[in-house]
């Protein structure tokens, strides 16, 4: 007879939003600034004779895989599941490592980061489906095995590099830790030198990561956080890439830009702990002017023509910048009161700019039993 979960469980994961830090938080001890919010990746976890993934909202009403020790095997090649698997893998292997006999479970994924017609608003879903399949999986062992935040994180990385390649991992620290972070990166070189080593996942995840780290923020008490969408989806990756090739092609410019960025987070991280909302709307315009300069220098296009008008039409109300890699998706604003908020809400209805009714989630990855 085959041994079923006793509980079923559902699991909530917030997506998530760059607030400052972007692209140069690649690079050590560079500081971003990100935030989880209350948008999310839905897993729910029931007993099954087999092991079976349902994904509908991307088309997968029913993919069936396979564990064979350290190997699990899909019964669809497809590239949107290449997240997916690299989670189940990792945990799989985690879970081998402990000796821990695993037990077949049915995951129904949903989301709700998308808006209606299915367009990607940037809220981070690949990160947000990552930690949702590493918390569902590690929930079913909770009497077996220790789960933390940051055994979820880190194996919600990994998952993540093998999958993306590049990356600084923020995404998926919002998507585990809620709430306002402060982050500086790992580097995924390390990581991948590690795997390539063939380092056991439990060892990897017991290590400390150099660089890496992470904090809570509290954002001051009278600053207001407006979040604005284009309508353009944005491809962070080869917009990525082609950033860190002006490591090679012109150091000089680069060694600015990350004296720059990391000037004006350092001011923005020392605003919140003063609690001056004043000094962190100066802050972000200075991030923004450093990301504009970036984007410029480089030909990527970070800030779009629409991005430029958000952020201008901010800049009347208080600051804003683009969130993230740009190229499209949301941008940001700062201002104070509710009155600057409906006036700003307004100012971008009249360009075609959505203000997303988005709050901060407090919390990160949680799970009830159901």
């Amino acid at each position: 007879m085959i041994e079923v979960p006793s509980c079923n469980y559902r699991i909530q994961v917030p997506g998530k939003l760059f607030i400052a830090g972007e692209y140069a938080v690649l690079e050590p001890d560079q500081q971003a600034i990100v935030i989880a919010v209350d948008r999310y990746i839905t897993a729910t976890v029931s007993s099954s004779d087999k092991n079976i993934i349902s994904l509908p909202d991307i088309g997968f009403d029913q993919v069936i895989w396979e564990s064979e020790r350290e190997k699990v095997r899909f019964d669809h090649d497809d590239v949107k599941l290449r997240f997916v698997q690299h989670a189940i893998q990792i945990v799989h292997q985690y879970l081998y490592e402990h000796d821990i006999q695993q037990r077949p479970f049915r995951l129904m994924i949903t989301s709700e980061l998308d808006d209606k017609s299915g367009k990607k608003l940037g809220l981070g879903s690949s990160a947000a489906i990552v930690v949702a399949v590493v918390s569902a999986m590690l929930q079913q062992y909770r009497e077996k095995i220790t789960i933390s935040n940051d055994i979820v994180f880190k194996l919600a990385t990994i998952a993540h590099l093998q999958t993306q390649g590049n990356g600084s991992g923020a995404d998926v620290a919002a998507s585990t830790y809620g709430g306002w972070l402060c982050y500086a990166a790992f580097q995924p070189s390390w990581i991948h030198e590690q795997m390539q080593q063939e380092m056991p996942v439990k060892e990897l995840v017991a290590k400390d990561w150099p660089h890496l780290h992470i904090s809570r923020i509290k954002a001051p008490s009278h600053l207001q956080l407006c979040v604005g969408w284009t309508g353009d989806a944005a491809s962070t990756g080869p917009m990525v890439k082609r950033i860190l090739t002006l490591k090679e092609t012109d150091e000089s410019f680069y060694n600015q830009f990350l004296q720059a960025s990391s000037s004006a987070v350092s001011q923005l991280v020392k605003s919140f702990e003063m609690n001056d909302h004043q000094g962190a709307i100066a802050s972000l315009t200075e991030n923004r002017k450093a990301l504009v300069e970036l984007g410029a220098h480089t030909d990527v296009p970070i800030e779009t023509v629409e991005l430029r008008k958000l952020a201008d039409i901010a800049e009347n109300y208080g600051s804003g910048k683009s969130s993230g890699a740009g190229g499209g998706d949301c941008g940001i604003a700062f201002v104070t009161g509710e009155q600057q908020v409906g006036l700003l809400r307004q100012a971008w209805a009249d360009v075609n700019i959505t203000m997303l009714d988005l709050k901060v989630s407090p919390n990160g990855a949680n799970y009830e039993v159901v």
